[in-house]
């Protein structure tokens, strides 16, 4: 019973909040298709030499650039970027490590990623549904 109540009360929290009822369509969110190296420094909290150096480093970021050499980085150059980061960063790999990783076996080094950062996002769900009760 206190799960179905949980679940209710999580089902109606997810509803938009209007008087006309629920809204007819989702409107999409716009994503947009290049990001500066301003922007992907900052989605990292990182220092754009840093960004630039794995870019040197890992010829799996592969940014566009601009007459007058400027990056823009798509969204599979931000993914392989969060990749590198969870290797290096929050696994404490070296780079050669990373490196090695990514050659062998990028498909799986991709997915346990994914994976990490699924039950990243349900604990932090949980955490702020404990918080609620």
């Amino acid at each position: 019973m206190v799960y179905l109540h949980l679940f209710i009360k999580l089902e109606t929290n997810l509803l938009p909040k209007n008087n006309f009822g629920p809204m007819p369509y989702k409107e999409k969110k716009i994503e947009k298709l290049y990001y500066s190296i301003g922007e992907v420094a900052r989605m990292f909290n990182v220092n754009t030499s840093l960004i630039r150096f794995w870019e040197k480093e890992f010829d799996i970021i592969k940014p566009k650039k601009n007459k007058k050499g400027n990056r823009f980085f798509t969204k599979q150059d931000i993914n392989n970027l969060q990749l590198i980061y969870h290797l290096v960063k929050e696994r404490g790999m070296t780079l050669s490590g990373a490196k090695k990783k990514i050659k062998e076996n990028k498909e799986d080094t991709e997915n346990n990623f994914e994976v990490i950062q699924s039950l990243t996002e349900i604990k932090n769900l949980l955490l702020q549904i404990r918080d609620n009760l």
